[in-house]
C-alpha cells in the first residue's frame, strides 16, 4: 500500500536551546559477556579463578593437557599479593610425557599478541611452550618458548605471533615430552601458573581495535559506566596493578566481575573516543566516602591522598570526570540496596554532600523512575541537590499484553509506537519537575534505553532487539528525545557491546542473554564483530550537524496499536511518519529525520519555508527487505546506512520512503543565500 504525505520545516524559528551531544551516549556495563567480548583477550579464566567443570582439577575454561599415566593437578593459592588461585602441576619423568593446560579460543591473525605469564617450577623444569594449534588440522600458528628462570614466582612476558586467524583454536601452556628428563624425587616435575593472558598488541585500553574503531564511528558524546552491577561494585577493587586486584564474583548477574576494566581503563577508553564520562556511584552497598574517595581518585591533585594514588597508578594529572550519577534502578528488586524512594532521597542527600566536598565543581545524576510518586518524593526531599533525574525507558510487549502469538504485524506497530511513551514519561516528569521552584533546575538524563521484547527469558534464534524493526523503534524514540531536548540532554544507549539485550555492536555469535541459547561459536564465525540496524541509526544521528531544532509540521496516514492491555497513551492514530528536523550553528545545513514507522510506502512532498537549498541533497537511507531482517554473522552488512544524492526536482513531486525504514535529508544553503532568509 502507498500513501502520500507532505512535510513542511519551518526553517526561521530555530530553537533557543541547542541539542546536547551527551544525547548520542552509550552505556558499558559488566553483564554477561559484554565486557568478554568488548575486552581484546582471547583466552578466560586467567587467573584460574573459576571452579574446575571437570573431574580434574582445573579452573574453568582450561583443560588437562597431558599424556602422562602419572599427571596431577591440584589447585593451590596464588602468588603473594596476587588474585584467584594458582594451578600446580605434577609430571613424573618416568612417564616421558607432556603435561600442561590447555584452552579452545579463537585467535585473530596474522597478529602478534604480547604474552604475560606467572610462573613458578622445581629447578630441573627449565622451559616451557606456549603454542597455538588449529584444533581441526593440528597446524602451528605460532609457538613461544619461555625459559623457567626461577622456583620462586616469577613474571615472564614475550610475544606470541600467530600465522592467521582461526576460528577453532587451542592454546597451550606444557612441558613438552622432549624436555631433558629428570629423576623422580621430592619437589621435582612440579610447575605452578598464577597468571596466563594474550593481549593482541594492537589493542587500545585492552579493548578490541575494531570495538574502539567502531565505537569512534558513534560519535557518542558521553559514556557511560553503570548497570546493575554498580551497586555492588568497590571502585578501589578495580585500580592498581591488575594482577594484584582481587576476584570479586558480579552479585548482579553471576560469575566474574571483569578487574581488567577498571577506573583507569575506562577513562583511557573515553580518552581515545574523545567523549565525556559518566560514573555511577555505589549507592547500594557503598558509602558516601567511598563515593567521594573515587571522586577523588579521579579528580583531586597529586596534593590528596587518592589523587596520589592515581599518580601512583601511572596517572598524575586528574581525569576531570564531570559527570556522576548516584544510584541504579534503586526501585528495582533486582538491584543491591534496593529501598523506598524516600530511603534513596535520604541516600542521595548523604552522598551529594559528600561528592561535592571532594569536587564541588561536579554534576549530579540521581536515580529517578517513570513511576511518577517515585520521583515526586526524591525531587521534594532531594531534589534541590541534583542536576539530573534519570529515567530507564525499555519498550516491549508487557504493556500491550502481547507475546509471541499475537500476529508479528501487530508486534511490530506496537513497538514502533515507542517515542509515544517516552514522550509521555517525559512530558509527566517535567511537569513535576517543574511543579516547585527547588527542583525546577533539574534537567532529565535518559541514562538506558532500548527495545525490550518479551519474554526475554526464552530465546528462540536471533532475539527481535537486532532488526530493523528494532531499529526503526530506536530511531523514532531518538526523534522524540530530540524534540524533548530543552529538557533531555543525556541518553545512553543500552547496550554498547552484547550483554543483556541487543549490543548494538555484536561480537561473535552469542546472541542470547537468558537461559536459552545456543553455544558460542555455533556459526563457526566466533570472529565476526558487526553493527546492528540500531548502531546504523546511533552512528547516523550523532555524526548530524544539529544544534537547534527547527518546526516540523507532517500531514501523512496513521496507524494503530491493536493493545490487550489499557495503555496510558493513547494508540489509535499515531502518524505513519516520526519527523524531527533541525539546524546547523549558522544555518546554512537544514537536516531532516524521518522515520517511515509504517508497513507501506509513504511518497513525501518536502517543503522549506524561508531556505533556499542547493541543487542536490544528500539522503541517507537505513533500509530492508523486511522488518525483521537482521545482521548476523552470516550477513554482516545486510543492513547498512546508504548514502546518495537527489535533486531538487525528484523532492519537489515527491520521495518515495521505503517502509519500514530510517531517513535522514540534509539541505545546504545555496552559496549565494547564506542559508536562513
Amino acid at each position: 500500500m502507498k500513501t502520500n504525505a507532505k512535510i513542511t520545516i519551518d526553517c526561521v524559528r530555530p530553537s533557543e536551546h541547542t541539542v546536547n551531544p551527551y544525547l548520542f551516549g552509550h552505556f558499558v556495563e559488566d553483564i554477561r559477556d559484554h565486557m568478554e567480548a568488548m575486552l581484546a583477550f582471547p583466552l578466560k579464566d586467567m587467573d584460574f579463578e573459576s571452579e574446575t567443570e571437570s573431574k580434574t582439577a582445573v579452573s574453568g575454561s582450561w583443560r588437562a593437557y597431558t599424556n602422562g599415566r602419572n599427571t596431577r593437578y591440584a589447585m593451590e593459592a596464588p602468588a603473594p599479593k596476587h588474585s584467584g588461585r594458582a594451578q600446580r602441576i605434577r609430571i613424573l619423568s618416568d612417564d616421558e610425557a607432556y603435561a600442561g593446560i590447555t584452552q579452545i579460543t579463537s585467535l585473530q591473525g596474522p597478529k602478534d599478541y604480547a604474552v604475560r605469564m606467572v610462573a613458578r617450577a622445581s629447578i630441573e623444569l627449565r622451559y616451557l611452550m606456549i603454542e597455538a594449534v588449529d584444533r581441526r588440522t593440528e597446524e602451528t600458528l605460532g609457538q613461544l618458548r619461555v625459559e623457567l628462570s626461577s622456583h620462586n614466582w616469577q613474571e615472564y612476558q614475550g610475544q606470541l605471533s600467530i600465522t592467521r586467524a582461526c576460528a577453532d583454536a587451542e592454546i597451550r601452556v606444557y612441558i613438552p615430552a622432549g624436555h631433558p628428563r629428570w629423576v623422580d624425587h621430592v619437589s621435582t616435575g612440579m610447575l605452578w601458573i598464577d597468571h596466563v593472558s594474550m593481549l593482541p598488541v594492537d589493542s587500545i585500553a585492552m579493548v578490541k581495535r575494531e570495538v574502539v574503531d567502531m565505537t569512534r564511528e558513534l560519535n557518542a558524546g558521553m559514556m557511560r559506566l553503570a548497570g546493575n552491577y554498580i551497586s555492588a561494585y568497590h571502585w578501589e577493587h578495580g585500580i592498581g596493578p591488575v594482577l594484584e586486584r582481587p576476584v570479586m564474583y558480579n552479585e548482579a548477574w553471576g560469575g566474574w566481575t571483569s578487574k581488567y576494566f577498571g577506573t583507569d581503563e575506562f577513562i583511557r577508553f573515553c580518552r581515545e573516543l574523545r567523549v565525556e564520562p559518566l560514573i555511577c556511584v555505589n549507592d547500594g552497598s557503598g558509602t558516601p566516602v567511598e563515593a567521594a574517595q573515587w571522586i577523588e581518585y579521579c579528580n583531586g591533585s597529586v596534593d590528596t591522598p587518592m589523587g596520589a594514588l592515581r599518580a601512583k597508578n601511572g596517572s598524575p594529572e586528574p581525569y576531570d570526570v564531570r559527570y556522576w550519577e548516584i544510584g541504579n534502578e534503586v526501585w528495582g528488586q533486582w538491584q543491591v540496596g534496593t529501598c523506598t524512594a524516600d530511603r534513596f532521597a535520604e541516600r542521595t542527600i548523604s552522598f551529594a554532600k559528600a561528592m561535592k566536598e571532594a569536587d564541588d565543581s561536579i554534576v549530579l545524576l540521581a536515580c529517578g523512575h517513570y513511576d511518577q510518586d517515585w520521583n515526586q518524593t526524591v525531587l521534594d526531599l532531594a531534589g534541590e541537590y541534583m542536576d539530573y533525574l534519570t529515567l530507564h525507558l525499555y519498550h516491549g510487549y508487557g504493556p500491550f499484553g502481547m507475546n509471541r502469538d499475537t500476529p508479528a504485524e501487530d508486534r511490530y506497530k506496537a513497538i514502533a509506537s515507542y517515542p509515544e511513551w517516552t514522550r509521555h514519561y517525559i512530558r509527566q516528569t517535567t511537569e513535576l519537575i517543574r511543579s516547585q521552584s527547588k527542583h525546577s533546575h533539574v534537567k532529565l538524563a535518559i541514562t538506558e534505553y532500548n527495545t525490550m521484547y518479551y519474554p526475554n527469558t526464552v530465546r528462540k534464534g536471533l532475539p527481535n532487539e537486532h532488526t530493523l524493526g528494532a531499529a526503526v523503534a530506536n530511531a523514532a524514540n531518538l526523534n522524540e528525545m530530540i524534540r524533548c531536548s530543552d529538557m533531555v540532554h543525556i541518553g545512553s544507549f543500552s547496550d554498547l557491546v552484547n550483554g543483556w539485550l541487543g549490543g548494538c555492536i555484536r561480537v561473535g555469535d552469542y546472541y542470547a542473554d537468558q537461559y536459552c541459547g545456543k553455544e558460542p561459536g555455533w556459526s563457526g564465525l566466533p570472529l565476526e564483530i558487526y553493527g546492528t540496524p540500531t548502531y546504523e541509526v546511533l552512528k547516523l544521528y550523532a555524526n548530524r550537524d544539529i544544534r537547534r531544532i527547527l518546526p516540523v509540521k507532517a500531514e501523512c496516514g496513521t496507524f494503530s496499536v491493536s493493545s490487550h492491555k489499557k495503555t496510558p497513551v493513547e494508540l489509535d492514530a499515531l502518524p505513519d511518519l516520526d519527523i524531527v528536523a533541525g539546524t546547523n550553528d549558522d544555518g546554512s545545513v537544514i537536516t531532516l529525520l524521518i522515520v517511515n514507522r509504517s508497513l507501506g510506502e509513504v511518497r513525501a512532498e518536502l517543503e522549506l519555508q524561508a531556505f533556499e537549498a542547493s541543487g542536490e541533497t544528500t539522503v541517507y537511507e537505513i533500509t530492508g527487505n523486511f522488518y525483521d531482517d537482521i545482521n548476523s554473522v552470516f550477513q554482516p552488512e545486510q543492513i547498512k546506512c546508504k548514502e546518495y544524492g537527489v535533486s531538487a526536482e525528484e523532492l519537489q513531486r515527491g520521495y518515495a520512503l521505503r517502509p519500514s525504514s530510517i531517513y535522514a535529508l540534509e539541505f545546504r544553503a545555496k552559496p549565494e543565500s547564506g542559508g536562513v532568509e
